[in-house]
């Protein structure tokens, strides 16, 4: 397993897409994926807050099949370290609290203002758009990334899409650089 520890912020994981994509390549064992139940709280009520017509239930279901898929992926004990952390929007600090505590070297994240490179820094971690985070995984193995990008668009069943139309789907994710690069691996897709 490896060492390399990287934590999702909720952003990340809402929109669908992108959280099945990135579950995908947590299983993968190419890094070790990190939340919090905290994070898991965030991304439910912002889904809640937009599709009122979801139930709640379902939601923790999602949450529950994602914490059994991937092992050690919780991370807990990180409270102590929020009121010592300053960022620009306090709410996120919880987020920082948790990469530290668990040792992650990325926050993947939509929100990259609000993780100054300047304070993140300092503990060792870096805060990367989810299109950087994809490009660089596929620097570390294309292999294994094109096998977490087939596994996830096979699994797409209501509707099934073509790889063109799943392509799509990701690009309005603001993954156009990850599908870009993804195209010169067109013989393992």
């Amino acid at each position: 397993m490896t060492n390399f520890l990287v934590l999702y912020d909720a952003c990340v994981l809402y929109p669908v897409p992108l959280r099945d994509l990135l579950m995908n390549l947590a299983i993968t064992d190419l890094y070790r994926a990190k939340w919090t139940n905290e994070i898991h709280d965030e991304w439910i009520n912002g889904i809640l807050s937009n599709r009122s017509d979801l139930d709640r239930k379902f939601l923790e279901r999602t949450r529950d099949k994602m914490d059994m898929s991937v092992r050690d992926c919780l991370v807990v004990g990180y409270q102590y370290l929020i009121p010592t952390l300053i960022l620009p929007d306090a709410d996120d600090r919880h987020v920082l609290a948790a990469a530290i505590h668990s040792s992650s070297s990325v926050i993947v994240t939509y929100n990259l203002k609000d993780f100054p490179k300047d304070i993140i820094s300092q503990y060792g971690i870096e805060a990367q758009h989810p299109d950087e985070f994809l490009i660089n995984l596929i620097d570390l193995s294309a292999e294994l990334v094109c096998l977490a990008v087939n596994r996830h668009c096979a699994s797409l069943k209501n509707p099934p899409k073509t790889l063109e139309e799943y392509f799509s789907t990701l690009k309005k994710q603001s993954l156009s650089n990850f599908i870009g690069k993804l195209g010169e691996f067109t013989k393992l897709l």
